[in-house]
């Protein structure tokens, strides 16, 4: 009986020390998942709240999260079961960020050095691309039923077991928007979240530098950490291709390295930077998002203050292609999450797709230098014709009924930015699936059969 009872207490320790280890390493993430992505729909995207819990949050641990807005205070606290809790906070102009490392009062100090909440032009008057007044004028060449039945397929989510959950579509073709659809709930005024479309945003901004003379991309990036190991030797076209050699895991189904850099630290680009060399670089290729974050942690290096850092992505970029409602939020230390937490709306994806398909020119103006954008679609060798800088690539024909020279943006949950010069299109997709749920070849496919020659 003594035995018996040993034994019991045994096991019922093994499970307390079992759940105890569980809820604190995976509950904070929960509550920080929830939080700051509550708080970005929320005053960012300004969704409903049961809207984005029942449709956005609704899954794994995360759907039991008890979600508390302040709309006073512009925070959002998460808790799970009472066990874990997380906050994040907003900020106008920057986006939310979530409470991790610093105080709330330090974060906001931190990010209120930018004037990027400056006043948006009114441009309701001029025509997009410059402008916000869309005329669908339909060439003649474009078979307008046609074009309008892809459309409502990709929205069409009867007798479908896996659904798509499309909720814009944008198409582009000779600069012009000559279709675009909304799913109930959202429509061409909301910002919405690119996920890793945001790593594309930070090439543009790298390239930029190296317009103005600020950057190489073919030199050894100069971080005080690595100039006495191997690491010394990566270049910023290595992190730009994700060929950096640095050990890093990108799976998001449990505590790995992404999970743990954007819900459990407070400075993305030190956590990204602290990780060892595990292959030579340029050696082999993976995904690693926290090879952006180092990216962006170099951008910052550049300026002599935080103002002129959190200032650059709209002063150079955003602004001048007229992408005003995007906002590129940061973490709790004042880096720009490059690798993840870029908003804006779907015409304004659209924009900024087409600034690419432009190589980099805007009404005469070169924002990227003239070679950026073939740089941009050259593969790195070791990723097989799939990767470029921060671009994802068609050159292997994985899309087969699409030209290969299509490159794009591509983020969690399938959102898209498609650029395909040959056809002079950009198509744009948001929305909230599995990968693999939304046939993206079937989808442009449909799109470029509407165009005839001219």
């Amino acid at each position: 009986m003594k035995l018996k009872l040993t034994a019991a207490i045994s096991a019922l320790s093994l499970i307390f020390i079992t759940t105890s280890c569980y809820v604190s390493k995976r509950l904070p993430i929960a509550t920080g998942y929830s939080a700051k992505y509550l708080c970005s729909a929320y005053f960012v995207s300004h969704r409903n709240q049961d809207s984005v819990e029942k449709n956005d949050l609704n899954f794994s641990v995360i759907k039991f999260a008890h979600n508390k807005i302040n709309d006073e205070e512009k925070t959002v606290t998460s808790k799970v079961l009472g066990l874990a809790k997380s906050k994040a906070i907003y900020i106008d102009g920057r986006g939310c960020v979530l409470v991790k490392g610093k105080s709330e009062e330090e974060i906001r100090k931190i990010n209120s050095t930018t004037t990027s909440n400056s006043l948006t032009p009114d441009n309701k008057s001029v025509l997009w691309p410059n402008g916000d007044k869309v005329e669908t004028i339909i060439p003649q060449n474009i078979n307008k039923e046609k074009l309008d039945l892809a459309l409502e397929k990709a929205f069409d989510d009867t007798k479908r077991i896996k659904k798509r959950n499309t909720r814009a579509v944008v198409v582009v073709y000779n600069n012009h928007i000559i279709a675009e659809k909304y799913s109930a709930g959202f429509d061409k005024n909301m910002p919405l979240l690119g996920w890793s479309m945001s790593k594309s945003i930070t090439n543009a901004l790298v390239g930029i530098m190296v317009k103005q003379g600020k950057l190489d991309i073919n030199k050894p990036v100069d971080i005080k950490e690595w100039r006495n190991d191997s690491r010394k030797e990566i270049t910023l076209n290595n992190l730009l291709q994700m060929s950096s050699g640095l050990e890093w895991n990108e799976g998001y189904g449990s505590l790995t390295d992404v999970v743990k850099m954007l819900y459990k630290s407070g400075d993305f680009y030190q956590y990204s930077m602290k990780k060892p060399l595990k292959v030579k670089p340029d050696s082999i290729w993976y995904y690693s998002s926290g090879t952006t974050n180092i990216v962006t942690g170099i951008i910052k290096n550049t300026f002599e203050n935080e103002k002129e850092y959190l200032e650059f992505p709209k002063k150079e970029l955003f602004d001048k292609i007229g992408m005003h409602s995007a906002v590129f939020e940061s973490d709790a230390s004042g880096n720009y999450a490059g690798s993840s937490y870029v908003y804006a709306t779907p015409r304004d994806w659209a924009r900024f797709g087409l600034l690419y398909l432009k190589k980099g020119n805007w009404n005469g103006e070169q924002i990227l230098p003239e070679t950026w954008v073939e740089y941009t679609k050259t593969p790195n060798k070791k990723s097989k014709g799939i990767y470029g800088a921060f671009f994802w690539l068609n050159k292997t024909k994985r899309l087969h009924d699409v030209p290969e020279d299509m490159y794009a943006c591509y983020g969690f949950q399938e959102q898209r930015v498609f650029i395909i010069p040959s056809k002079n299109l950009v198509v744009v997709r948001m929305g909230l699936c599995d990968s693999g749920d939304f046939d993206f070849n079937e989808f442009l496919a449909d799109i470029i059969s509407t165009i005839s020659s001219n």
